[in-house]
């Protein structure tokens, strides 16, 4: 992480950016912060400030058409994580925000430590899944931990099954298992190399396993798929 960071809050309501700008004097390092109030000041501020390092977003301002403003600001500026945070917590929502490039999804009904701890995760270059998230993967089966960037999930492989990934977390999945690069996944599923680590990060917490090789191995032991 670096000495100072440079943040884009953008959120349409005044006293939100002011309340995150507090928070995040809790975060280990000096911040700068950037606001914007609807999508056309988002665009504004992240083609006058390319040094930012993250965007906080909320999904419903001014101009921003939900899940749109997320998709374009993560296939623009790949290398940019954006954190959506969000009054919305339904677990649909959540998972396509995740799937459109976010590198996590935080409620707003959060603990200003979750939203820390959170934030730290993403700047260490992983993806945070809140907990609601998880528990609907894992079908409540598996009595997902709360989530507060820790890696670990609560789930055991014993008790993982399909219904614990998204449609398309399968589909990265499967071509990981076959021993494709991020780059063959990317094109083969025709989405960002951005998008498909995002993908990797969840499916790592998910399994509970650190690397590539070690979620081939869980997946050829869950017996997932029939790899040669």
């Amino acid at each position: 992480m670096e000495d100072s960071l440079k943040i884009l809050i953008a959120d349409d309501h005044g006293l939100v950016r002011d309340g995150l700008k507090i928070a995040l004097t809790g975060l280990p390092a000096q911040t700068e912060t950037f606001e914007a109030a609807d999508a056309n000041e988002v665009q504004q501020a992240m083609a006058g400030h390319p040094e930012i390092n993250l965007v906080i977003l909320d999904l419903h301002m001014p101009g921003a058409n939900e899940l749109g403003l997320l998709k374009s600001l993560c296939n623009t500026h790949p290398d940019i994580p954006v954190v959506v945070l969000s009054a919305t917590e339904n677990q649909h929502t959540m998972q396509r925000a995740i799937e459109h490039g976010a590198a996590g999804f935080i409620p707003k009904s959060c603990a200003n430590s979750v939203l820390l701890s959170a934030l730290q995760l993403v700047l260490s270059g992983a993806v945070y899944i809140p907990s609601e998230m998880l528990a609907s993967s894992a079908n409540d089966k598996a009595g997902a931990t709360q989530g507060t960037g820790s890696n670990k999930t609560g789930l055991t492989q014993g008790n993982i099954t399909r219904e614990a990934f998204t449609g398309r977390q399968m589909d990265v999945l499967e071509l990981l298992a076959s021993g494709h690069s991020n780059k063959v996944i990317a094109r083969e599923l025709d989405v960002s190399e951005h998008t498909v680590k995002i993908h990797l990060s969840a499916i790592f917490r998910i399994l509970g396993v650190n690397n590539r090789t070690e979620a081939a191995i869980a997946c050829r032991e869950l017996g997932f798929f029939s790899i040669g």
